[in-house]
């Protein structure tokens, strides 16, 4: 699933203890978390500078997620480029309408996507 290791490399070089891809993916989508719930505070402080950098700081992960897509994996690379796009939009939209309820839907489903990367790595335990 992983094309290249940008994103494992970038981390590493940065000092963080990453022990696998798959743990460098959940640490991705965490942070789509954290960023999105930072730019719904900026929302509700009407601080718009705020919002754009972390509205920017979440796209750039869902953007990096789409780029270590390994299409030769099969459909599932396909689902996730597509449902990364949407997600990019809703990013956008809730930036310039300044939505929350946009981010909201960005992070129901990288909550998803998180649960399910959580079970699939117990599982390979």
């Amino acid at each position: 699933m992983y094309n290249n290791n940008l994103a494992y490399s970038t981390y590493t070089q940065n000092n963080i203890g990453v022990e696998s891809p798959e743990k460098l993916i959940q640490m991705m989508y965490e942070g789509i978390l954290r960023f999105n719930m930072q730019a719904k505070r900026a929302i509700k402080d009407e601080d718009i500078e705020r919002r754009t950098y972390w509205v920017n700081r979440s796209n750039a992960v869902i953007s990096e997620l789409i780029n270590i897509l390994d299409y030769k994996q099969g459909d599932v690379a396909h689902y996730l480029a597509g449902l990364y796009g949407h997600q990019l939009r809703l990013l956008l939209e809730a930036n310039v309408h300044n939505d929350s309820a946009k981010l909201d839907e960005v992070n129901q489903v990288m909550k998803g996507l998180l649960e399910a990367w959580r079970e699939n790595s117990h599982v390979a335990d």
